[in-house]
Formats: C-alpha cells, structure tokens, sequence
C-alpha cells in the first residue's frame, strides 16, 4: 500500500496549534538555525535557486515552535538543534551526528540533530559537497540534504504505522524518503517558490518509479 503525501503551502504554526497532542509518531524537521545559510556561498552558483533573495534564515524558530512541535508528535529529530540551545532546552543523550565527508576547512565536516529518543550518540555518513551535491539528485535548495539521510532515519528511527511530520519541507527529500519507504508524512513549506520546486521534485520520482 503506497503512502499518503499530504504537501502544505502555507505556515505551519497556526496548523500546528489546531492539532491534537501526539498526532504524529515522529516529527523530523529542519527549521531555520539563524546562521544566514540563505547567504552562504556553496559550490556552483548555477545550481543554487534563489539563494539570497528570501531571508529565511534570520533567526531560529521561538520556544512556542518547539513547544507545539513536541505536543502533537510523540517523538522529534531536529536538526540543528546545537545553533539554539538558548531557545530549545535540550536535555538527550540520542544525537545523530551526519558526517558529510567533506575534507575542507572551508566547509563544516557535518550537522548535528538533537532527537527525543534515548539512545547512544549515531553516526550517518554521507558525502556531500558542493551545489551539485553527491545524491544523484538535482540541488534545488541551498539546504538540501540527501534522500538518503531520510530514509535511514525512517529505518533507524521510525516504528511501523508512524505517521510522520515534517514543518519546513524545503527539497522535500523526506516526502521522497516517505514515499519510497510507505510512511505517510504531512509537509509544509511557506515559501511559494520552494514549495512549487519540491512537490515537482517528487511528482517526477513518482513519475519515474511507475515507468520502470
């Protein structure tokens, strides 16, 4: 039975504040971590799509996000958690450390997810480098992170019958890893332009997995 993909185009808070507590088996997100990433420079200027133009990057999300995000999902990963303790108070033992394999100081080596569960540190190692990033996917997003990584969260992480929860869909790799794996997930994205670029992303991997 394939899974139900359910896209947003629209702000995630006031949707979340009208759902019910524990509504989601696990919540994987990747809000803004209010570092300027919108700014930053990477690889081939080409392939990156409105880098600069959105601001989306200013500031993490406040306490009333994690808040929200924690009632209505009875487990979360978030990524980049380590760029707003001051906002988010953690308290885990259960990190997830991907190792991007990037082997130049003009990168960092990886990011840091913070997530519910209370497990021993794990480790995901991925290359990553650059605008055309190693993923056999084209870069759509200055944030992007690879199907791959979504999928061995869903292995690792996910109990059968999870329904999962992702606020700032970006890419859409998770709807991608969700589809593929038969976990239906509800994605919301804000912004227009990403959204548009995400839903084609995976209507042609649908596309391609019924020709073949």
């Amino acid at each position: 039975m394939r899974a139900t993909i359910n896209l947003f185009n629209s702000d995630c808070l006031p949707a979340m504040r009208k759902m019910a507590d524990n509504q989601y088996g696990l919540a994987i997100v990747d809000v803004p971590y209010g570092i300027g990433a919108d700014k930053m420079t990477l690889g081939n200027a080409k392939a990156k799509i409105y880098r600069g133009a959105k601001e989306w990057d200013n500031k993490a999300p406040a306490v009333g996000y994690f808040n929200e995000l924690q009632r209505i999902s009875q487990n979360q990963i978030i990524w980049g958690a380590n760029n707003f303790v001051e906002t988010f108070h953690i308290n885990s033992r259960g990190w997830i450390v991907w190792d991007k394999g990037t082997g130049d100081n003009d990168y960092s080596d990886g990011e840091l997810a913070w997530t519910s569960f209370d497990r021993v540190l794990k480790i995901f190692k991925k290359s990553w480098v650059g605008a055309n990033a190693k993923d056999g996917y084209k870069r759509i997003h200055i944030c992007q992170k690879p199907v791959a990584l979504y999928k061995w969260l869903l292995k690792n992480y996910a109990k059968p019958g999870d329904k999962i929860l992702d606020t700032h869909g970006g890419s859409m790799s998770i709807a991608i890893a969700c589809w593929d794996y038969g976990y239906d997930l509800d994605a919301f994205e804000i912004d227009r332009d990403y959204f548009e670029a995400g839903k084609k992303r995976l209507d042609v991997h649908r596309a391609q997995l019924q020709i073949y």
